[in-house]
């Protein structure tokens, strides 16, 4: 073979083309794969922060969290958690998200005052790690009617033998407890499933029932003591120190944990989390709907430029969109809108209040019935039921009042308005005259014989001839000037 040369013609040569170049492309490459791998391994802690009840919005921060650290390879999720309860399908699908995460998540009770009652005492033990910060509670994870709530009284003690359970005494189900099927199947689920989620966790099973049952709570230290939480940690900080070296079991496989000293990054809420957070407040919602309903009421009963059907359509929609997600009585929600749609029956045709009246009841008892108010967080209080129904209730005796003055108010215009009202005859051609009045030149007929200048009052009207007779009371001016 030829040696590879200048001198060498190029048809000739055998030399592999651009040999530097290749070998440049390979070095950089394998710099960049070597920087990349540390910065992967080396991504900080994931810290979620709910500091609210738990609903739709919180549901989803959550759960888009987790797959953000485990898509940017964060060691470990930190939720710092501050919740009153919430609704049972948020909870559930926060619980799902943790549990299925390809990634161990931290539940921290935290700051010193917080607490994680009713659903916040699921999501905590559905964590790998479960912590709590000094002077912080948990528990009371009653269900409600409509989602978990804790607000409900205990229910009846179990049985007396049961593991556990020796020292609750053996008395009769109090008169609160649910004594229907459907109260008492929500109690046996909710504690069959938290008594899963402890048995999945290594935890304390019989308090966990308890706290259902019983609506139980603890504080971090005693919680700590009786095999609850595993860690009681003031700040995130100090829970990476404690947790350090600590093996869980992260989809089926054993993860040791190596916390110690790695940075952690807060990841707050989007700006579609916050809208969401915003929009699905069961105050906000019914606040919306009635924008929303009386905006095209308005609309429709007054056509204009379009700002109040624009605005009413999207507060509506709005206010349908929070709804979906949101647990409400139809029966409810039905009221209110009978209770409005009076109410603009009595601003369009006012009458005697009937509707009116029949409107603000309704309103006020379908809002106390849209959502229910033992769910922290997701009741509409009452103030605001008072104010809203009391605002619509002055709009409508307002918008009344100024109806009935309207139709006591005399006619302005038209033939109607004419009869009664003092002309001047302009001009007399026989058995003919005709007489100025408002500026115009009416033909006028009267019994007896009429003379130019004299003042006349019109006493009835046919057709384009105006029935006149003399008037007693003298004019001033002339009325075909004035």
């Amino acid at each position: 073979m030829r040696p590879c040369g200048s001198t060498v013609p190029r048809a000739a040569r055998r030399c592999p083309p651009f040999p530097a170049f290749g070998a440049l492309l390979a070095g950089l490459l394998a710099l960049l794969l070597l920087l990349a791998a540390p910065a992967r391994a080396g991504a900080p802690v994931t810290v979620l922060e709910v500091h609210d009840a738990i609903g739709p919005a919180s549901a989803d921060y959550i759960v888009r969290g987790i797959d953000k650290a485990a898509a940017a390879g964060a060691p470990l999720v930190v939720i710092r958690l501050d919740t009153p309860g919430g609704l049972d399908t948020a909870m559930r699908q926060i619980i799902q998200a943790i549990l299925n995460a390809p990634l161990p998540v931290a539940v921290h009770v935290a700051p010193e005052g917080a607490r994680a009652a009713s659903a916040g005492t699921y999501i905590l033990y559905a964590a790998h790690i479960a912590a709590m910060a000094p002077a912080t509670t948990l528990g009371a994870a009653t269900p409600v009617a409509i989602g978990i709530g804790g607000m409900r009284p205990p229910g009846p003690p179990a049985p007396e033998g049961k593991e556990g359970e020796a020292d609750r005494p053996a008395s009769p189900a109090s008169p609160t407890a649910p004594t229907d099927a459907s109260g008492a199947k929500a109690i046996h689920d909710a504690a069959a499933f938290i008594r899963g989620l402890a048995q999945l966790r290594g935890r304390n099973a019989d308090w966990a029932e308890r706290a259902v049952r019983d609506a139980v709570s603890l504080t971090a230290d005693e919680a700590l003591a009786q095999g609850v939480i595993d860690v009681v940690a003031g700040d995130v900080d100090e829970l990476l120190a404690r947790i350090d070296g600590r093996s869980v079991r992260v989809r089926d496989a054993d993860r040791v944990l190596a916390t110690a000293g790695l940075a952690h990054e807060l990841l707050p809420p989007d700006a579609r989390q916050r809208l969401l957070a915003v929009i699905a407040n069961p105050s906000f919602a019914l606040v919306l709907m009635m924008i929303g309903l009386y905006g095209l009421i308005f609309e429709f009963s007054q056509p204009g430029f379009g700002v109040a059907g624009v605005t009413g359509a999207i507060c509506l929609l709005l206010g349908l969109f929070a709804l979906q997600m949101l647990p409400v009585n139809y029966a409810g929600l039905a009221l209110i809108v009978l209770g409005l749609a009076l109410m603009a029956a009595e601003l369009v045709s006012p009458g005697f209040g009937i509707f009116g009246g029949g409107g603000v009841i309704a309103f006020v008892a379908g809002a106390l019935l849209l959502f229910d108010r033992d769910v922290p967080g997701f009741g509409v209080p009452l103030g605001l039921i008072v104010l809203l129904a009391g605002t619509t209730l002055a709009t409508v005796l307002a918008a009344g009042g100024m109806a009935l003055k309207a139709r006591r108010r005399p006619v302005v215009s038209g033939v109607e308005e004419l009869v009664g009202t003092r002309g001047v005859v302009s001009e007399v051609d026989g058995d003919e005259a005709w007489v100025q009045l408002h500026g115009e030149r009416w033909r006028a007929h009267a019994a007896a014989p009429l003379s130019v200048g004299q003042p006349v009052r019109v006493r009835a009207v046919h057709g384009l001839v105006l029935d006149v007779e003399p008037d007693a009371v003298p004019t001033r001016g002339h009325p075909a000037t004035s």
